[in-house]
């Protein structure tokens, strides 16, 4: 298997969206004009490719972007910097090779050393066991939780110290 990470491109927002859309509801749904918001503003957008194929790719956010994300807002209310990993999808061939992981690693390794904390959510109205457990063993614990829409969605919100070696090594 021949992989590799790098930057998001304009012309792979297409791709992106399209898997993106596979893997709703355990990642939001968006359009291509919320896609190329994020090309423009996120502060980590790169996809893992396996073969040259897009097999995985993550949005990432710091603190003082103009998103309106509730669950981006929780973390800002609550800490004033963090890495946080908005959204991230694996295609379903490319699964059990490790890319969410490495694109977690090649996230951290993005933002200065001052940064000491890496932020997300995850589902749990509906459940999202297998996202838990891969967070859990990812060094992840929650801190909150936020409810949406009447009650009928609810997400852990998560975090993991960076300043600490957890159990999984790039």
């Amino acid at each position: 298997m021949d992989w590799e990470i790098c930057d998001v491109e304009a012309s792979d927002l297409e791709a992106v969206l399209t898997l993106n859309q596979t893997e709703v509801p355990h990642v939001g749904s968006v359009d291509l004009d919320k896609m190329k918001w994020f090309a423009a503003n996120a502060a980590y957008f790169r996809k893992a490719t396996v073969d040259k194929q897009l097999a995985a790719y993550l949005i990432g956010m710091r603190p003082g972007t103009a998103y309106e994300s509730l669950n981006y807002r929780w973390f800002c209310d609550r800490y004033d910097d963090f890495a946080y990993v908005d959204r991230i999808a694996v295609a379903e061939f490319a699964r059990r090779y490790g890319l969410a992981s490495r694109l977690y690693d090649d996230f951290a390794r993005s933002v200065p050393g001052s940064v000491g904390i890496m932020t997300c959510e995850v589902n749990i109205k509906p459940p999202n066991e297998t996202s838990m457990r891969f967070h859990e063993k990812l060094g992840f614990r929650q801190v909150g939780s936020l409810t949406h829409d009447d009650g009928e969605k609810e997400v852990a919100m998560l975090l993991k110290d960076l300043n600490v070696q957890g159990p999984h090594k790039a």
